[in-house]
């Protein structure tokens, strides 16, 4: 059975792909966003900047991995694939190359609790992931591992990654998290930042569990 998308979704997924650039995420061709459908995902096109883009040529991947439109998926769509399958609150997926995050990639830094909106990414620490070459299954293998727990890390010698519920919130926390990694390369320039405690940490877990989230009815 093949798939369909409505034209407002692909316009939403192309707006949030103009939203990164502007905000400075990312430049040119590089990064990719996706937001999942019913049996599969709808993701950004394969070496096209945004501004080349128009709504259809957003692309189509099924749950099965196939690809359907005039264009190529994401190089990167394995792991957008594999994320969705492993994590049923992704709604909406963002990787992009921000001069921060990729400043701490290119280290192979796990950002440890200097700052306590670190557990907005699930953990008192967010994992670099281990370097593979981009497109592969490697690559995505390692990017699951890093993810557990988690809704955002580095990916070495690359980039970042985030998901969130849908794509406002994956934008949202994708700028979050390139200020997370501003602040935290600042705060290296004076020594080395100091810490909070586990303690001090499974506490703003713990709150961030309501942080956000609509009120009960």
């Amino acid at each position: 059975m093949s798939l369909t998308v409505d034209s407002g979704l692909r316009e939403r997924l192309l707006a949030t792909a103009h939203a990164m650039s502007a905000a400075g995420l990312n430049t040119g061709t590089a990064g990719n966003v996706s937001v999942r459908i019913a049996g599969g995902m709808l993701i950004t096109p394969s070496g096209m900047p945004p501004a080349a883009c128009t709504p259809d040529n957003m692309v189509i991947v099924a749950e099965d991995g196939t690809a359907t439109g005039r264009l190529a998926p994401s190089s990167e769509w394995r792991f957008h694939h594999d994320l969705y399958a492993q994590r049923p609150e992704a709604g909406a997926i963002l990787h992009a190359h921000a001069p921060f995050a990729t400043s701490l990639a290119c280290q192979r830094i796990e950002i440890p609790p200097f700052h306590y909106m670190i557990a907005r990414f699930g953990g008192n620490t967010v994992r670099c992931a281990r370097y593979a070459t981009f497109g592969t299954q490697a690559l995505s293998d390692h990017i699951v591992a890093a993810m557990e727990g988690r809704s955002a890390c580095l990916m070495a010698n690359h980039g970042m990654l985030v998901f969130g519920r849908d794509l406002d919130n994956a934008l949202d926390l994708a700028i979050e998290f390139e200020t997370l990694c501003e602040q935290y390369w600042r705060s290296c320039q004076m020594g080395e930042p100091v810490l909070l405690s586990e303690a001090e940490m499974a506490e703003v877990v713990e709150r961030f569990r309501w942080y956000g989230k609509p009120r009960a009815s």
